[in-house]
């Protein structure tokens, strides 16, 4: 077994949060040392939780569209690393899930990071995933991926692919205009 393979078997087993899980553990990451593009994403749903898909919701349905790709390529760990920052469903809050755990960002991102040095872009979706790749940059999401042009081509911050983003998604349509394209042009240079 390679290191990475091995570090995946252990977050498969993780239970450090268990106790604060609802639906309990059940850690869904997509990672392959051979990956070129990085999906840093929020946290599963419960859809995904049940799964063990993951973006196996309308979430994924959209983010697939935003990125010119269909699932063939998508669920190809190969080519594509899905790391959310929280491996585990959070539960549900007042307006939708919780924000991720923080114990998977503590244990496991750098360790899964490092066992993947070929990624060329890396797309960050919504406000936690930002604070983490894009740190220096604390702006609103909204300011934050209007200045997509800042990290590219290697960084590109996105709002999360939610439905519940269907507003601001009317409300920016630049967003569709000029940073979709571009975006779907990147990923077929890539993949």
């Amino acid at each position: 077994m390679s290191s990475l393979e091995l570090l995946l078997s252990e977050v498969k087993r993780c239970r450090i949060c268990a106790a604060e899980l609802p639906l309990g553990p059940n850690p869904v990451v997509q990672c392959s040392g051979s990956a070129r593009i990085l999906i840093a994403g929020q946290a599963p749903g419960s859809r995904v939780h049940a799964s063990g898909i993951p973006f196996d919701d309308p979430s994924g349905e959209r983010l697939r569209d935003w990125m010119g790709i269909g699932p063939e390529v998508f669920y190809d760990a190969a080519r594509i690393a899905i790391l959310p920052m929280g491996f585990c469903y959070p539960g549900t809050g007042k307006s939708g899930d919780l924000p991720p755990r923080p114990e998977c960002v503590a244990q496991w991102r750098q360790p899964l990071l490092a066992q993947m040095p070929g990624i060329e872009l890396t797309l960050v979706l919504g406000q936690y995933a930002q604070r983490y790749h894009l740190p220096a940059q604390a702006r609103s999401l909204t300011e934050q991926v209007r200045r997509w042009r800042d990290g590219w081509p290697a960084v590109i911050p996105l709002p999360h692919p939610s439905p519940r983003n269907n507003r601001w998604l009317s409300q920016n349509p630049w967003f569709a205009s000029e940073l979709l394209p571009e975006l779907k042009a990147r990923i077929k240079q890539i993949k």
